[in-house]
């Protein structure tokens, strides 16, 4: 909590303030998000061992399982800025139960999604172009796995309750613990009870299940200190759900972009594809950096504007920014030092390297952009700005998507599709920045 008023401290204490809270929130922030992915890698390396088969079909259904999941990660967003305000207000009993009513959306969510996906696999996994030998995997996978799919929502749904009270700690220890119970539930259930890659999909829902009730518990715990009740409450879930619909459509608009890029990719040859796949990967991997310093951004600023604080959301803002962007710096540094290290871990072809080497100059060049963007964007969610934040992403799209698909027409090849992301992530850093100089964002008291 802010400990001395922002009118009464010098200008370098009010950024060390900052620094401290932003670093506190930020470092285990980005702990736990990496710790997501290694749920994946882990499954892939002890499946990797039953056969190439396998590991198709749990390619291709962990890639439908991380698009289902991450289409409702507003869960995490509404509900950490619905809290932080609450937190902001001095009303913790209000905070809980707005976070109460997150995570019974989430369970809601989840029982829609399996009953959805449960007798759909098979066709979803055609669909997806799976060959005959993968298929089976592939659907055993995925029905198994999407029993987890209400734990992993109440893990979003929690976790957001978390942050909205500035707890990031609790989430990573969660999220390690969560990835050690997965991997040996995974490598005794494959291995030890020869249930092959059913055993790995039912160590996963394990696991997550076990993350979700670790959530509840720490949740239910602080209700019953402040006497907010565990019921669910027709009225907040319908809140939480309201607040969440424009995040949803930004998620759903930033998908579009991502899938419209791949789909570019693959129409100019094995060896873009290829590259560009490598390179996503790493863009993905210095976005949990930059998603770090939103997380935080997200967390302050739906407090101070729940404390009535403009002036303190401001300079708050400010300072992130200026943390986005000189992280950027440094990861785009980063990238352009380590490039011949990087590329021989995932490639030995000279033709994928080839196309890949001056892609990853314009990433580095556009990580300074990207760290404006990332740490407005959690910004004006703190503020709970999403109306706003979802008609931004759609111009985004609308912006992107004509550029993308006239780079096979055009030439330029991977370097020009990735030139055409950057201008995607300028689009957005320009939209973001417009609306935080507006001031239109600056809405007060314990709800928006």
């Amino acid at each position: 909590m802010v400990h001395m008023t922002q009118a009464s401290a010098t200008p370098q204490a009010t950024r060390r303030q900052h620094d401290r809270e932003i670093v506190a929130l930020a470092v285990p922030a980005f702990g736990a998000l990496v710790a997501e992915p290694l749920f994946v890698m882990a499954d892939s390396a002890i499946v990797g061992h039953l056969g190439t088969a396998q590991l198709a079909g749990l390619g291709i259904a962990s890639a439908l399982l991380t698009t289902a999941v991450s289409v409702f990660v507003f869960l995490a967003y509404a509900t950490t800025a619905a809290v932080a305000r609450r937190v902001g207000a001095g009303d913790l009993q209000a905070a809980i139960r707005q976070g109460m009513d997150g995570i019974w959306l989430a369970l809601l969510l989840g029982a829609v999604v399996i009953a959805v996906i449960l007798p759909t696999a098979p066709s979803i996994v055609e669909l997806f172009g799976a060959s005959d030998t993968a298929a089976p995997f592939a659907t055993t996978y995925l029905r198994i796995s999407a029993l987890g799919i209400p734990a992993m929502l109440v893990v979003l749904a929690s976790t957001g309750v978390l942050r909205g009270l500035q707890d990031t700690k609790t989430p990573l220890y969660v999220a390690i613990a969560g990835f050690v119970a997965n991997a040996v539930l995974n490598a005794g259930l494959v291995y030890g009870a020869d249930l092959g890659i059913a055993g790995s999909a039912w160590g996963t829902v394990i696991a997550q299940c076990g993350m979700a009730a670790a959530y509840l518990v720490v949740v239910v715990r602080g209700a019953r200190r402040h006497g907010a009740s565990l019921r669910p409450d027709a009225s907040g879930i319908r809140a939480s759900a309201q607040a969440g619909a424009p995040l949803l459509v930004r998620t759903l608009s930033l998908r579009a972009i991502l899938m419209i890029a791949t789909a570019v990719a693959a129409r100019l040859g094995d060896a873009d594809i290829a590259a560009h796949q490598i390179i996503l990967s790493l863009w993905s991997l210095l976005a949990f950096a930059l998603d770090a310093i939103a997380i935080a951004g997200q967390a302050i600023i739906g407090r101070y504007l729940g404390a009535d604080d403009t002036e303190g959301a401001r300079q708050a803002c400010r300072r992130m920014v200026e943390w986005g962007i000189a992280v950027g710096v440094t990861l785009g540094v980063l990238v352009v030092l380590s490039r011949p290290l990087f590329l021989p871990l995932f490639t030995g072809d000279p033709t994928v390297k080839d196309a890949a080497l001056p892609a990853l100059v314009i990433v580095a060049l556009s990580q300074p952009i990207c760290g404006v963007v990332f740490v407005l964007d959690g910004v004006l969610m703190g503020a709970g700005d999403g109306p706003y934040l979802a008609k931004a992403m759609i111009l985004t799209l609308v912006v992107f998507a004509p550029v993308a698909l006239l780079v096979p027409t055009l030439g330029g090849g991977l370097t020009a599709l990735w030139a055409a992301m950057t201008l995607m992530m300028t689009v957005r850093m320009m939209t973001l920045w417009l609306r935080s100089r507006s001031g239109h964002w600056l809405v007060t008291g314990a709800t928006r």
